[in-house]
């Protein structure tokens, strides 16, 4: 140690005799001409990195970024991770980044109504996490993007995507207006689920969420053709038309044989079908129909559903439809 404090206190003599070019000679440089990135693994030492760095061509002296580091660096420890070399970094920029763990940020995206049996596909495409996950419990996913580095595990990655969830259902519940028609936080899930894979306007949104909210109220069956189709498929695209025996059949999900709610949630909602379903609007609807342009013609009286529906088969018609 007392020589190599001697050897440092030489060099610092000969930087402030000779300069920065007799320095940069004996203690090296930075040659990283293009980006790239570079992989510090759990427990290497600064030696071994620079090792590392020289055999990849982005310094000249791995020996000298050592000396450096210890003469002109901070104590902070090097980070384990995936960092960005950017193209003409110097020496004390790479320990810096090192140092700082400014590791490369990779994202995720989880669209709105995105059911969990495709949220586990999607992050099992991700080749860069790692372990394993089951499917997460439907609903337990706030949609968003997040971020992720290399080498992480898939189940940190969810435990974030349902806290986040958890945090926006309870900042949302604390919101909620008065005469909703549900009476907890897992029924607005559950609710919101429903609205969130009806919806497909998002300026219908919060009408459709008080549809459904006085549905529950006047206990009518909500007849969601989605509630059909969740148990088949857990979510995924059923890729045909819904069948007789379907509709009737008797399930904890299939709103059109079961009264109220469904057991669980049908898909992961995201923040504004979450929030239609506590602010729904004031609306008489109680029914509603596809017009053909992704939006709904709503009605408050059953004869003006079937006027409405008979202008959808007429819609259908002209497309060959039926």
């Amino acid at each position: 140690m007392k020589r190599l404090g001697l050897i440092a206190g030489l060099i610092c003599a000969l930087l402030l005799a000779a300069g920065t070019y007799a320095g940069s000679l004996y203690l090296g440089s930075a040659t990283v001409k293009e980006d790239s990135s570079f992989i510090i693994p759990a427990g290497a030492s600064l030696s071994s990195v620079a090792r590392t760095l020289e055999e990849e061509g982005h310094i000249t002296s791995s020996e000298g970024f050592v000396m450096r580091a210890r003469l002109f660096g901070s104590s902070d420890p090097i980070q384990a991770g995936e960092f960005m070399l950017n193209a003409g970094m110097t020496q004390g920029q790479i320990l810096s980044a090192f140092q700082s763990g400014d590791v490369i940020r990779r994202f995720v995206t989880i669209p709105e109504g995105m059911p969990s049996i495709l949220v586990h596909e999607r992050l099992m495409a991700e080749d860069l996490l790692t372990g394993e996950i089951e499917i997460p419990v439907e609903g337990s996913i706030l949609p968003d993007t997040y971020d992720f580095e290399r080498g992480e595990s898939w189940q940190k990655v969810v435990e974030r995507m349902q806290a986040a969830m958890d945090l926006y259902l309870a900042e949302a519940w604390a919101e909620r207006g008065p005469n909703i028609a549900v009476d907890t936080m897992r029924e607005a899930l559950i609710l919101a689920a429903i609205v969130e894979k009806e919806t497909g306007k998002a300026s219908e949104r919060r009408k459709i969420a008080g549809l459904y909210s006085n549905r529950v109220k006047t206990g009518m069956l909500l007849q969601a053709d989605p509630t059909i189709i969740y148990p088949i498929t857990k979510g995924k695209p059923l890729g045909r038309r819904i069948r007789q025996s379907e509709i009737a059949a008797v399930n904890g999900y299939n709103t059109y044989t079961r009264v109220g709610l469904p057991v669980g949630p049908i898909t992961n909602p995201g923040r504004e079908s979450i929030a239609a379903v506590l602010n729904p609007d004031q609306t008489s609807a109680l029914f509603m129909v596809a017009d053909g342009t992704g939006g709904h013609w709503f009605a408050e009286t059953l004869a003006e559903h079937n006027a409405n529906v008979e202008k959808w088969y007429a819609i259908r018609r002209e497309r060959g439809e039926m």
